[in-house]
């Protein structure tokens, strides 16, 4: 029985999630000619593929050619343009056999036009004062809304997600605006798929009641905010810190946060990382590594991927030399390593150093033995810091990627070149 005192399941505790766009990674845009990358992605690191939505695309009101994933068609099918749903099925125990984890994308604030439902359940969907199907947002003239004092529109939902975890053995969902659809529905949700497996839920919304009884895990915007910030100078290492200490009074200790510097909708509404962080996209991706939290690799930025995505149309990504996928595996590979980096209360505690340049920013993670020491430069000029950690971590420590030995005693000074990024481990 699910009880207030949730956990995430033992399996996610020292995982990274890579978000899967199966419409843009293959010229074919199926879940066939996906397959073969799935060793690529294992030998890069990755534990959990998050696919964006699988499920028929609604044709009324569609926009673009091919229409948005967020408008489902029919919640227990896939997307004939992908394949078919043996294909799928296939395609998570091949997941499986690799050793690796599958979460699809679930919808559940709104549903298309055309969704099997309106026909055979018009009263699942809200309707405005003349009884037309509506969406209380603008913007979304694709879609529908459900209507939530509606028990049976609740129950078949739910029994539309335990459908996947049942009848395809997924390991959970990422809920998409989940903080528009009732706490309630969720508590309840979560409640019924645990009687079939401890799945992990992930939230895209930024609300710590949620962490009581219904996800694991939710996304971090207000950190990529302090992010932004410091990418455009607007701001400095404190904002980072100061929004750190916002989530440790907010969030429960168990909770995962999703830190990332990029998704689907960044990418296609706000551009690539590159455009809108600049040079300080790599040292910001290290920061989603090494402060506690959950860190997400979006389709094609192991590939440096450069340019939005177009979200309603067909829109490759050009994989080239996958210039960046050594800097992920590296990452992963720490991540993997070392508890104190782990997610959640598997991972340890953080220390914040003193730093002469408010532009730096210096911390050491660290669980029993095990301590890793960040520090980087967010700023676009030359630093030459002095940086001061309690003497409780004083050692000698190897730097992550060169190597170099560093004896850390009292104060610290060095040299940071412009948005430089380090990483030590204790000896």
């Amino acid at each position: 029985m699910l009880t207030r005192d949730i956990h995430p399941p033992d399996w996610s505790k020292n995982k990274v999630i890579y978000e899967v766009n199966l419409r843009q990674f293959t010229p074919e845009g199926t879940i066939s000619a996906f397959l073969p990358h799935i060793p690529r992605l294992k030998s890069m690191g990755v534990d959990i593929l998050w696919f964006m939505p699988i499920h028929p695309i609604g044709e009324k009101n569609r926009k673009g050619s091919l229409g948005s994933a967020y408008s489902v068609k029919d919640y227990t099918a896939v997307n004939p343009d992908y394949g078919s749903f043996e294909e799928f099925k296939n395609m998570v125990s091949e997941i499986h056999r690799q050793g690796m984890y599958a979460i699809i994308d679930w919808v559940a604030n709104h549903a298309a036009w055309d969704n099997v439902w309106t026909t055979k359940h018009p009263e699942f969907f809200s309707h405005d004062a003349e009884g037309n199907f509506m969406c209380r947002v603008n913007d979304w003239n694709d879609v529908i809304d459900f209507d939530y004092t509606k028990p049976a529109m609740r129950q078949a939902l739910t029994d539309a997600m335990k459908f996947w975890v049942h009848e395809a053995d997924i390991d959970g969902f990422r809920c998409d605006v989940a903080m528009m659809v009732p706490v309630s529905f969720w508590e309840e949700a979560r409640r019924q798929l645990h009687e079939i497996k401890h799945v992990f839920m992930l939230a895209e919304a930024e609300e710590p009641e949620h962490h009581f009884c219904s996800f694991d895990a939710s996304y971090s915007w207000e950190m990529l905010h302090a992010f932004t910030a410091a990418a455009k100078g607007t701001k400095n290492a404190n904002a980072i810190k100061e929004q750190f200490n916002n989530e440790l009074l907010l969030f429960p200790q168990k909770s995962y946060r999703l830190r990332f510097i990029t998704n689907h909708d960044e990418n296609s509404w706000n551009g690539s990382e590159f455009e809108r962080l600049g040079p300080a996209a790599d040292t910001l991706m290290v920061l989603c590594y090494t402060l506690p939290g959950m860190p997400l690799i979006y389709t094609g930025q192991e590939a440096g991927l450069s340019r939005k995505l177009a979200f309603f149309d067909k829109d490759l990504v050009e994989w080239g030399n996958f210039r960046k996928q050594s800097l992920f595996a590296a990452l992963n590979a720490l991540k993997h390593k070392h508890e104190s980096l782990w997610n959640g209360e598997y991972g340890g505690g953080i220390a914040f150093a003193l730093s002469s340049d408010d532009k730096v920013l210096a911390f050491v993670r660290y669980k029993h033995d095990d301590v890793v020491l960040t520090v980087v430069n967010l700023s676009g000029g030359t630093s030459n810091p002095s940086i001061a950690f309690p003497s409780c971590f004083n050692g000698v420590y190897s730097h992550y990627f060169k190597g170099e030995k560093l004896l850390l005693s009292d104060e610290w000074k060095l040299t940071l070149s412009a948005w430089e990024y380090r990483i030590y481990t204790l000896n």
